[in-house]
């Protein structure tokens, strides 16, 4: 099914999560700190990884720092409950979705699931469907003034300049920028990058945008094509 790396310091968590996981069909390798966690996951890049938030020797966050500057492999990050600013710096760090302890291990499935699903490496119940013709695939790549997204090759460039974005990032973009000067909603944006079974929260989109908003002013100062309506959502403007 999918390569896991799950990284956390806490053996029950660890055994009890792989079972879950491998129960399903999927191949999980386990580490228990940081250091360890973020240099398997650059040397042997899983389809989905899970990180911890405490950990010895490189805390969760570190790590998808890190991770980040080269690979947009889909995260999530596993924080204690009552620990909200874990959740916010990890979604303005590139974060796919985040999960509070004590979790259902029923729920982190679903999550799991969703996650691949958007990265398009999800379940197919056994059918696959037609290959794409290129004529297809081509119909599929959107181009908006200066901004051209691909999603056959997941890339992003902006004024020809690639701009690194994860998998919600992406979806989140493509949506508004297939109907540029039309305003959408959070809930219009959540709908696009999640699944119906994975709530999240205003923030969540919030941070993402924010997010992307830094890395394409990374490559453009004056970049300004996403624009918030304040109370309504957000909509592409086509320059």
């Amino acid at each position: 099914m999918a390569k896991i790396t799950l990284v956390d310091d806490d053996e029950n968590i660890v055994t009890s999560v792989s079972l879950a996981l491998e129960s399903h069909g999927h191949t999980v390798k386990a580490y228990y700190d940081g250091a360890s966690g973020l240099a398997a996951l650059e040397n042997d890049p899983p389809d989905v990884a899970i990180l911890d938030v405490k950990m010895p020797r490189m805390d969760g966050m570190e790590v998808l720092r890190r991770l980040r500057r080269t690979s947009d492999m889909p995260v999530i990050i596993l924080t204690s409950k009552d620990e909200e600013i874990d959740e916010i710096l990890g979604f303005n760090l590139g974060a796919d979705d985040y999960m509070h302890k004590p979790f259902s291990q029923r729920l982190l499935i679903e999550r799991v699931k969703a996650v691949l699903r958007r990265a398009g490496r999800g379940e197919t119940d056994g059918a696959e469907g037609p290959p794409m013709a290129p004529a297809d695939v081509a119909a599929r790549a959107v181009k908006r003034g200066k901004l051209t997204l691909d999603p056959a090759r997941h890339e992003s460039l902006w004024d020809g300049k690639s701009v690194k974005l994860t998998v919600t990032e992406f979806l989140l973009l493509q949506s508004l920028a297939q109907r540029p000067g039309f305003v959408k909603s959070r809930d219009n944006l959540m709908d696009a990058a999640y699944d119906d079974q994975v709530y999240v929260d205003d923030r969540t989109i919030d941070s993402h945008i924010k997010r992307m908003r830094k890395k394409f002013r990374e490559v453009d100062p004056e970049f300004d094509a996403i624009e918030t309506l304040y109370g309504v959502g957000y909509r592409y403007r086509e320059s």
